[in-house]
């Protein structure tokens, strides 16, 4: 995910405190072009309530810096929210797509790497079903939480409803053994047929977590949302629900 990745975005955003509602942002090259980028965010305190992010594979770079979706859809397929931001999405709805031929879905691909970066990928209260033509296809394509693009990869699904497309195992390699002891990766409390930790990866990095710490990825710790959030007019839910 190079250069090219970078610049295929259908928008990019770097103003510090953007504020996006009700709008759309397609990246239309389709799943044979791999790599096509919807939306790149470099904005710090930056949200996106009720908007669209549509595409398959790198559809939402959340590259860097603090970044809020709140009741958002987002489509994609391959890596589809991946970047290294300390970003929280809450109350979204999270459609994984049907890939080419021979591909599998991972929803996210965290790229944090180094382990004193306070960046992450909180996925909270959101709804993870498969996108109609995902829901059409015969059940062959496996879809997974993430994989670790980089050494220290974050993410945590918290209080958030998976449907039955989710692999058992959850979590999938990004290569052979790279980042599985040093990456973090955590659910919490999650819901849905899909939601299940009995049979997760056994991984070093891999996490079962109690409120207590899923508490240190909500809007109020992760991003401090409070000091930021209330300008925008955005709803949020600062803690757990």
């Amino acid at each position: 995910m190079g250069w090219t990745t970078y610049g295929s975005a259908t928008v990019a955003v770097v103003g510090p405190g953007f504020v996006a509602i009700d709008i759309t942002i397609r990246n239309t090259a389709g799943a044979i072009k791999q790599q096509a980028v919807a939306l790149r965010n470099d904005a710090d305190l930056s949200t996106f309530y009720k908007c669209s992010f549509e595409g398959y594979q790198d559809t939402l770079y959340a590259h860097s810096l603090r970044q809020f979706y709140k009741e958002c859809d987002i489509y994609g397929t391959v890596d589809f929210i991946f970047g290294n931001a300390a970003v929280v999405l809450q109350n979204c709805n999270i459609y994984p797509r049907l890939p080419i031929l021979g591909q599998f879905n991972t929803i996210t691909a965290q790229g944090r790497t180094d382990i004193n970066q306070n960046t992450g990928t909180s996925i909270h209260n959101c709804i993870i079903t498969a996108a109609p033509d995902l829901a059409a296809n015969n059940g062959t394509t496996q879809t997974f939480l993430g994989r670790p693009w980089k050494l220290y990869s974050r993410t945590v699904y918290m209080q958030s409803f998976m449907d039955s497309l989710i692999n058992p195992a959850g979590w999938a390699a990004w290569s052979g053994t790279f980042a599985l002891d040093t990456l973090y990766y955590a659910e919490y409390n999650n819901r849905g047929p899909g939601s299940s930790t009995a049979n997760r990866v056994t991984w070093p990095g891999y996490h079962v977590i109690t409120a207590m710490d899923a508490v240190n990825f909500t809007v109020f710790n992760f991003i401090s949302g409070n000091s930021w959030l209330p300008t925008t007019g955005v709803p949020y839910t600062a803690s757990l629900t």
